[in-house]
């Protein structure tokens, strides 16, 4: 095993990394897909130093000493890095965050982030995609594949991503996704008071069920809507009904817009307050 102590600038390359694990308090980290030889740019470090090993192509990079960091990072002292590494494309990725930020561009195998309060940006990501975080938001374009989400409060924003299934589960976070269905790919949203707005091909095939307590629920589609005096709901088939939406909410308001196929996925739906 290689072993590296880092307390100031430092760039390091590797012969081969088949796997990245970051642990970082606070800072940021970019992780860039690349042709070229893998490698980590540290710009500067406070605090403890990082430690970066490598062995049998498993890359880590953390803070020395990281509960003492964290202890540090709460009494407000100075804990911070900031981190670039370039990997293969097919490079699984695992980054554990406190409060820093991410951003993670071009992959293609697994990619799953834990993040407290640090916000996220996927580009051009693709293959299994895993994002559990506390308030920390995550913002992404271009994904193709399947991802799951699961936040307290943070929000959700995706744009022109093609996915096989969207699972998402929050508090009062917001999800704004811009997706195409692939196949018989599925979409499902729970929250308690986030708003949910989606936006897909007028074309799309699903079975639609979209349900709120107390919240509204819009959508241009020709779907059976249904108003009880403690619920609303709203279902039916889209096209072959070979996908699935699914959103659940207690309070939160659902938007299920549409699109015409080939219009450009650049943007998220927004709501109307």
């Amino acid at each position: 095993m290689s072993r590296w102590t880092i307390d100031e600038p430092t760039t390091l390359d590797f012969d081969g990394v088949v796997a990245l694990r970051v642990t970082l308090i606070a800072g940021s980290v970019s992780v860039l897909a690349s042709d070229e030889r893998p490698s980590v740019m540290v710009g500067g470090v406070e605090g403890p130093p990082l430690v970066v090993t490598h062995e049998a192509g498993m890359l880590t990079v953390t803070h020395e000493k990281l509960w003492e960091g964290v202890l540090g990072w709460l009494r407000n002292q100075k804990v911070r890095a900031e981190i670039t590494v370039t990997v293969p494309r097919d490079c699984p990725v695992s980054l554990n965050l406190v409060s820093a930020d991410a951003v993670v561009t071009g992959t293609t195998a697994r990619t799953s982030i834990k993040s407290a309060s640090g916000g996220v940006t996927l580009d051009g990501v693709a293959g299994a995609i895993d994002a559990n975080t506390v308030s920390g938001a995550v913002e992404a374009q271009g994904l193709d594949g399947t991802v799951s989400f699961t936040s307290v409060s943070g929000d959700l924003t995706l744009a022109g991503a093609s996915v096989e299934r969207l699972a998402a589960r929050t508090v009062s976070g917001r999800v704004a996704a811009d997706v195409d269905l692939s196949g018989s790919g599925g979409v499902e949203v729970n929250t308690v008071s986030g708003e949910v707005a989606l936006r897909v091909p007028a074309s799309t095939g699903a079975q639609v069920t979209l349900n709120s307590a107390a919240g509204r629920i819009e959508t241009p589609f020709p779907l059976d809507r249904q108003e009880r005096a403690v619920s609303r709901s709203v279902s039916g088939k889209m096209g072959d009904g070979s996908g699935r939406v699914a959103v659940n909410t207690v309070s939160g308001t659902i938007a299920l817009l549409g699109r015409d196929d080939d219009a450009p996925e650049i943007t998220t739906p927004r709501m109307e307050k």
